[in-house]
């Protein structure tokens, strides 16, 4: 066993580290890291053959693209509208994006998607790329301005919400819908693809026929390599089935890298006449490309839960449990016979989810359909790692568009099925809810 292996395997042996759910990505995918680079590393298990491929895939995934023709063979077709020229600038240090401040348009890390009247816009299509190449035209990006909520716990202790209110610019019309979508953090994203379909299917309720009031659905979508429709599990409403197809998605709508799987720019008939050069053969990003990124993506590992022994830990995990929390949090899932690493196959992870799409309520609504997924309806979002944003990013920005700006915040704004879980929250003692956060904060 080699030093680092070594030493991360006494650290992951140690009270607080790896006893429990304190290996959150099971033995093969768990690192002890709770620094700025916990979201970086690669599963620990990695061959040399794997740890090349990895390498290759991170210098891709860093990667600048520039525009086409350029000296920079096989790193150029960036375009001609985009939103970031690199995979890293949105996920940066594999980790979360963060939200415009006060009268700002979209960051790095956070871009706009907008519907009118429950469609895609005519012109721009569903997502504003506000940045372009020299000699063409970006979508104008509307302004973002916060509106403060004050609210107030039974107990009388005193707490505030933010929402989003948007501001169109440029030609943008009266009626539209605009949502903000942060990046996710990248940690095990081959271990929730290697959860069999059957557990998912089984996990939905979508009449609620055990009378829970927890209705998760899976969103069926359409896998591009196969032609079939398959359990949508990446992105923030479950609309990509695989690594692979989220990578590639990603390539053409943030960067305008073409591929084998989106052979084509996402520009309207108007936006394609004025950039004759985006119609191109061939794909802009190739197979071996896209399949070092996508085995990067897939391979990296989830750190290790943090003082999961600690008195204050075990009391917010039971009272996670007892608030229904759980429900669609799942804590632990199994994954199947099939996985991109032999150490990933038929083992149990702490994900924290059950991939599954909920409708969260009318707080939370975007007004913006994406597939079969109703405005209202996200997937549940994986927990581990959420206690180290601040750590990895310098924020603690949580929900879709990072309006919460801590994981009490991110609690509040629960609504529609998870209303009774936030309601039951709001019930307990100021302790009681410092433990359940301190909890949340340690996975």
């Amino acid at each position: 066993m080699g030093t680092w292996l070594g030493l991360a395997w006494a650290l992951l042996c140690l009270p607080g580290l790896g006893d429990g759910h304190g290996r959150l990505g099971g033995p093969a995918a768990t690192i002890p890291r709770a620094d700025a680079q916990a979201f970086s590393f690669p599963s620990p298990t990695l061959t040399a053959t794997q740890r090349r491929a990895f390498s290759v895939g991170n210098a891709l995934f860093k990667t600048n693209w520039v525009s086409a023709p350029a000296s920079a063979a096989g790193r150029d077709g960036l375009g001609p509208l985009f939103n970031a020229r690199s995979c890293s600038a949105c996920h940066l240090r594999d980790g979360r994006g963060r939200p415009a401040e006060r009268g700002e348009a979209a960051e790095t890390g956070d871009l706009v998607r907008v519907a009118l009247g429950g469609a895609p816009h005519p012109l721009y299509g569903g997502q504003l790329q506000d940045r372009a190449i020299l000699g063409a035209q970006p979508e104008p990006a509307p302004l973002l301005e916060w509106e403060e909520l004050p609210g107030l716990y039974p107990d009388g202790v005193r707490y505030s919400l933010r929402r989003p209110r948007w501001r169109g610019a440029g030609s943008h019309q009266e009626g539209l819908a605009y949502t903000a979508l942060v990046a996710p953090h990248m940690i095990g994203l081959g271990l929730l693809e290697a959860v069999p379909s059957a557990t998912l299917h089984a996990l939905a309720d979508p009449e609620d026929h055990d009378g829970d009031g927890i209705s998760g659905r899976v969103h069926l979508v359409r896998d591009r390599r196969t032609g079939e429709l398959a359990p949508g599990r990446f992105g923030w409403k479950a609309s990509q089935p695989t690594v692979e197809q989220q990578v590639a998605a990603a390539f053409v709508h943030d960067i305008g890298i073409t591929s084998s799987l989106f052979p084509e720019e996402p520009l309207s008939m108007e936006q394609l006449e004025q950039n004759p050069s985006a119609a191109s053969e061939a794909p802009e990003l190739d197979d071996l490309k896209l399949s070092r990124v996508t085995f990067y993506s897939q391979v990296l590992a989830v750190p290790a839960q943090r003082a999961a022994g600690e008195p204050e830990i075990r009391s917010g995990e039971e009272h996670f449990s007892v608030l229904g929390c759980a429900a669609c949090h799942r804590p632990a899932l199994r994954t199947g016979p099939e996985a991109v690493l032999s150490g990933y196959q038929s083992v149990e992870i702490h994900p924290y989810t059950d991939l599954l799409l909920h409708d969260l309520g009318a707080g939370l609504a975007d007004g913006r359909p994406e597939g079969d997924a109703s405005g209202s309806e996200w997937r549940t979002p994986p927990l581990w790692g959420v206690g180290l944003f601040d750590a990895v990013n310098g924020h603690s920005f949580y929900l879709h568009d990072g309006r919460a700006r801590s994981l009490e915040e991110a609690v509040l704004w629960h609504g529609g099925e998870a209303a009774r879980s936030r309601d039951a929250f709001m019930a307990l003692s100021a302790g009681q809810r410092h433990d359940l956060l301190a909890f949340l904060a340690s996975l």
